[in-house]
């Protein structure tokens, strides 16, 4: 948490007159008291001097006013310091996120790191503001109302002594007790948001599968467990105010007990166990203040340590001191390359080896889990392999600057990703600089275009969120158009046209092959009729490269890539 506060470094100004000013009007509020005793003792019961009376009365109000003025300074101060903070830390927190490589993505989870961006630094946010506020105001005013006792009262003021230990003890347990509890709290609210992000983004799938009753169940359950941590937790912190009223309240007991022996002895006066009643007043409402300030710091600790964690996730992907920048990736070889995701047994690749030329299609088909798209993943480095090497232009790809390396690849995931935005928007992903020509002429290879002039705003027409908007197909063609107008040197298309009829699928193989001379393009697909026209084919199965050749090639040497085909295929039409 406390490797957070690099982030407080443009707001030493803030973090400085915040506190100040709350203590200055901590002083003014620590004479009030004593004011209040001059009152009585002077005013009403010496012959009720009304003059006396109204000038103190005045004082109190000037006071107040700058008590008031000194709590909105501070205020404005300590709110400026924590909004300012939290925006650089949930800034640097996406900037971190965002350089991370997928294997650290994928161990992590999307629900924590939302949680993370969200929540728990709201909760620090908090924290921060009230510490500014009240962590300095809040043992000034208890050690403070000790001191100003003791001169009203030494005898009478042992009281404060006895209490404000027993007090102490009565926080600070409660608080121990409290902070692993809360940790608890944060863990079970990632699994609430982690399960409430997959039903949302899943709920078609859910409806489909009429699994309704079984995902609400699971969500009530999960719910619940969070709802009994948290009332667990909050009974416990509930016992703060009674067992520090009851303290405070046998402590004025005594305290008023005390003053009364001794005003009728005539050592002290009736103002003096008013003043003293009020001190006592003032420690009761800033140790609960404090208490409860104690409680919301856990909490941004413990949210800060949640979000330093983050930090200190360093990618597994690095990257030379003299990163390589070519201006030629078309040539890609791999060179008996193996890969494993982290955690797992197995290999998902295992020594895979061939080489592609520039400007050459090479096609990818295999079975589902076969490693298709790991394989092409490894080329715009999201993931390294664990064995082996992959050569681009000619230079390991670990030896490659990544963002030049990416600038130079466009990929196509199997699931289509829209923007809410415009579709010219969207499609400017691929290149900002691009025109509307270039827009229009990767959306005509695409076979997007009639998708695009069928809406009344053309390319103006506003995608929602994910392309909800959109049928899948659209989505599909859209974003290989996005993928077209970077014009890269290397295309991969990951199973992207999947959602499309046979008949798209054949005018977007063609419109590629004649749009995109000198291109190398990997078209990764189930679908036999999407490869047998590459330049060369990979037929996976299992992680393993069990064929590789052209269409004609492998129909004699490779089994798996015959039976692909034949059951596609009858008698040469396609199914």
């Amino acid at each position: 948490m406390f490797k957070l506060l690099r982030f407080m470094k443009g707001y030493k100004k803030e973090s400085i007159l915040g506190p100040f000013f709350k203590m200055l009007e901590v002083v003014f509020e620590l004479m009030v008291p004593l004011i209040v005793a001059n009152i009585v003792d002077i005013g009403i019961k010496g012959n009720n001097n009304t003059a006396y009376i109204f000038k103190m009365s005045l004082l109190l109000v000037l006071f107040g006013l700058i008590g008031l003025t000194s709590t909105l300074a501070a205020q404005y101060f300590a709110a400026k310091a924590a909004v300012g903070f939290a925006s650089k830390v949930r800034f640097a927190l996406f900037e971190h996120i965002g350089r991370l490589s997928y294997t650290e993505l994928d161990s992590v989870g999307t629900s924590t790191l939302i949680t993370r961006m969200t929540s728990d630094i709201n909760q620090v946010q908090q924290g921060i503001n009230l510490t500014l506020r009240l962590f300095l105001r809040s043992p000034f005013i208890v050690f403070g109302a000790l001191i100003m006792a003791f001169t009203v009262d030494a005898k009478a003021a042992l009281w404060f002594v006895i209490v404000i230990p027993v007090l102490s003890i009565v926080v600070f347990g409660i608080m121990l007790v409290s902070i692993p509890l809360y940790k608890k709290v944060q863990g079970g609210l990632d699994r609430v948001v982690g399960l409430t992000r997959s039903g949302l983004s899943g709920a078609r799938v859910v409806r489909a599968f009429c699994t309704e009753n079984r995902e609400t169940q699971e969500f009530e359950d999960r719910n619940n467990n969070l709802a009994e941590t948290q009332k667990f937790v909050g009974r416990i912190s509930a016992l703060m105010n009674p067992l520090t009223y009851v303290i405070i309240n046998l402590a004025v007991i005594a305290l008023i007990y005390t003053g009364a022996i001794r005003v009728e002895a005539g050592v002290i006066t009736q103002g003096a166990v008013i003043a003293l009643y009020n001190y006592m007043s003032q420690i009761l409402v800033e140790l609960i203040k404090l208490a409860n300030l104690i409680i919301n710091i856990t909490k941004s600790v413990a949210s800060g340590n949640r979000i330093q964690s983050v930090f200190e996730i360093e990618s597994s992907q690095t990257e030379s001191g003299n990163a390589v920048v070519l201006a030629d990736a078309g040539a890609i070889e791999f060179k008996n390359v193996s890969m494993k995701y982290k955690g797992a047994a197995e290999n998902s690749l295992q020594n895979i080896s061939f080489s592609v030329k520039k400007g050459e299609t090479v096609g990818i088909i295999g079975g589902t889990g076969s490693g298709k798209s790991t394989l092409v993943n490894m080329i715009p480095r999201f993931y390294d392999s664990s064995e082996g090497e992959l050569h681009i232009g000619g230079v390991n790809v670990k030896d490659w600057d990544t963002e030049a390396l990416r600038e130079k690849i466009a990929v196509v995931p199997q699931k289509a990703v829209l923007f809410k935005g415009t579709i010219r928007e969207n499609l400017l992903w691929g290149s900002e600089n691009a025109t509307d020509d270039d827009i229009y002429f990767a959306l005509e290879t695409a076979q997007a275009l009639d998708v695009v002039m069928k809406k009344e705003d053309k390319l103006d027409h506003l995608i929602e969120q994910s392309g909800r908007n959109l049928s899948g197909g659209q989505r599909q063609r859209l974003t290989i158009a996005r993928a077209l107008v970077k014009k890269p040197q290397i295309l991969i298309l990951d199973d992207s046209s999947s959602a499309l009829d046979y008949a798209t699928d054949s005018a977007l193989r063609k419109a590629i092959a004649e749009s995109t001379e000198g291109m190398t393009v990997f078209i990764v697909s189930q679908r036999a009729s999407s490869v047998m026209n590459a330049d060369k084919i990979i037929v996976l199965d299992d992680g393993e490269a069990v064929g590789i050749g052209t269409h004609e090639e492998l129909l004699a040497t490779c089994d798996i890539y015959n039976e692909i085909y034949h059951s596609q295929f009858k008698k040469g039409v396609e199914k």
